[in-house]
């Protein structure tokens, strides 16, 4: 441990910043355990009993939807991509817009614990249920993919740990934690350390913003003018002749360049309409009025949360300096934290890194049980015991299921270690626009619509992203691949929603219109007079 101190000088003392981080995991413990009274049903599980305000909730969805990638993936994208970094920034914001036209309140009068619930209305339950719970899994892993690997990469900077095997140890030790909150708490410990960890992010953040801003005379144009300057003086390959000003300097030059940054906007903006772990928090407000409030409080807050970003990376680039980043052990994700030792010191360091893993567990801990909610209520429940399962049971698996998704996601964020974060969120976004948007969209505004055409978007959107994915520069045949040494990439772009997304659409209509299935006029009625009025929603009756 002595060498483990005295390599990690440069980022602070590693004492601190792990008291700091303890010191919030305690004090959220606390909170899950008093806030677990009663978690034997599934809806106080599930749900955490309805109990939470429009304004509560919004800041819980902030604290759900602020993940790792959007504080350290971001910031460091701008730190040495600037412009382009911050298209993140924009997409994931715009994206909100989408979640509040087109499904928030819809869902939340349609529903009951998730997003098969919705889908299943009119459909067939079975077939229809498993392959919503298939989809939700394989978004919550990709998502879990991401806040592992940011575990990682920034207790990789704070402890200087360059060696594998110890960021893998921690990567374990986020798990353990994850799963820990999610047994416990359930939906309501899990909201209230979400609501924690929001507040102390976007403080922090916002800290960090007038420091920065402060640094320069309140003059943003003078950051941007140090920012690039530091890249000009850069002396790591590459980065010295970017313009971070202007667009162009991570998707710009050759026509693949642009229609990559294309199919990543694509996949931000309708990503977030078919998150599960976010889609769900709309059943968490007693009312259809408090889902609205909570996503306006929701945009309000992550609006400001982006907007801080923009000046954080760019006073990254200006105060510490693009080589200081990319030789930091975190890479790109080290730009915040390093810029919190510049402006505050160890102090400032521990804390917003305390607040950045707490980001991480607070994420990883919402996934979690989103998963394996899904698992017990929609396979388990529905498909393999047909709705004859005491709600006791059903939360007796969740836990189960959760142990398991923690085990998997501790697993392939080993795999993804080094990898940046705010990129592999944009691959979950991709993963989630495909494989649950289209169902999503149809299901609520189109009554021709059936469980055929249910199925075929939401394989079709699964299968056709993740293969795409697996045979494309983002795993292999790159620099900064997952797996560096192989090469079997023939799909070119990094991300595939340009593709998979229109395809997930498009099989939709194919699949209904070649069908004779029809549906119940009745049903069809009913769940859009339930979607548009919320009359009947809480007794959500299954057909």
């Amino acid at each position: 441990m002595t060498t483990l101190v005295a390599a990690a000088d440069s980022v602070g003392n590693p004492v601190a910043n792990i008291a700091i981080f303890g010191l919030f995991v305690a004090v959220t413990m606390y909170v899950v355990i008093r806030a677990s009274g009663n978690n034997k049903s599934a809806d106080q599980f599930f749900t955490g009993g309805r109990a939470f305000s429009g304004p509560q909730n919004g800041i819980a969805i902030a604290g759900d939807y602020l993940s790792a990638a959007s504080f350290l993936g971001i910031a460091g994208a701008i730190a040495v991509y600037g412009y382009d970094g911050f298209l993140y920034s924009i997409g994931f914001l715009v994206a909100w817009l989408v979640a509040l036209l087109l499904v928030a309140e819809l869902l939340r009068n349609t529903g009951r614990f998730t997003m098969a619930d919705v889908l299943s209305f009119r459909l067939k339950q079975r077939p229809v249920r498993l392959a919503a719970a298939t989809t939700t899994l394989t978004v919550s892993l990709f998502y879990l993919l991401a806040q592992m690997a940011g575990a990682g990469g920034l207790v990789a900077l704070l402890l200087n740990v360059h060696s594998k095997a110890g960021q893998s140890l921690v990567i374990a030790v986020v798990g353990i934690l994850m799963i820990v909150y999610v047994l416990v708490g359930g939906m309501k410990g899990t909201t209230w350390v979400q609501i924690i960890k929001a507040v102390l992010l976007i403080t922090g953040a916002a800290l960090m913003t007038v420091m920065v801003l402060a640094k320069f005379g309140l003059n943003f144009s003078e950051i941007l003018g140090a920012a690039q300057s530091a890249v000009s003086d850069a002396t790591t390959k590459g980065v010295a002749s970017r313009d971070v000003l202007a667009p162009g300097a991570q998707y710009g030059g050759s026509t693949e360049s642009k229609i990559n940054f294309l199919s990543l906007g694509l996949a931000l903006v309708l990503g977030t309409a078919g998150l599960p772990h976010v889609l769900m928090r709309f059943y968490t407000v007693p009312t259809a009025k408090e889902a609205r409030r909570s996503v306006v409080w929701a945009i309000a807050l992550i609006g400001a949360f982006y907007l801080f970003t923009l000046v954080l990376g760019y006073g990254a680039a200006a105060i510490v300096g693009p080589d200081r980043i990319l030789s930091a052990a975190g890479g790109q994700n080290s730009a915040a934290p390093l810029l919190a030792l510049e402006l505050g010191g160890v102090v400032l360091l521990g804390i917003i890194s305390a607040v950045a893993f707490a980001t991480i567990l607070a994420v990883v801990a919402g996934l979690t049980i989103t998963a394996s909610a899904s698992f017990a209520h929609d396979v388990y429940a529905s498909v393999l015991k047909g709705h004859k399962v005491t709600e006791e049971e059903q939360v007796k698996v969740s836990r189960i299921t959760a142990v398991v998704l923690g085990l998997v996601a501790i697993g392939l964020g080993i795999l993804a270690n080094g990898q940046n974060i705010a990129f592999l969120v944009a691959l979950a976004f991709a993963v989630a626009a495909a494989a649950n948007l289209p169902t999503i969209v149809y299901s609520l505004y189109w009554r021709r619509f059936n469980t055929r055409g249910a199925l075929w978007s939401m394989y079709g959107g699964l299968i056709s992203t993740i293969v795409l994915i697996v045979f494309s520069p983002a795993v292999s045949g790159s620099k900064t691949a997952m797996i560096p040494g192989a090469d079997f990439a023939w799909f070119p772009l990094a991300n595939p929603g340009i593709v998979s997304i229109p395809l997930a659409f498009l099989l939709g209509i194919v699949g209904t219109l070649t069908s004779s299935d029809r549906g119940n006029p009745e049903v069809n009625a009913e769940m859009e007079v339930r979607s548009l009025t919320g009359v009947g929603a809480e007794k959500a009756v299954m057909h």
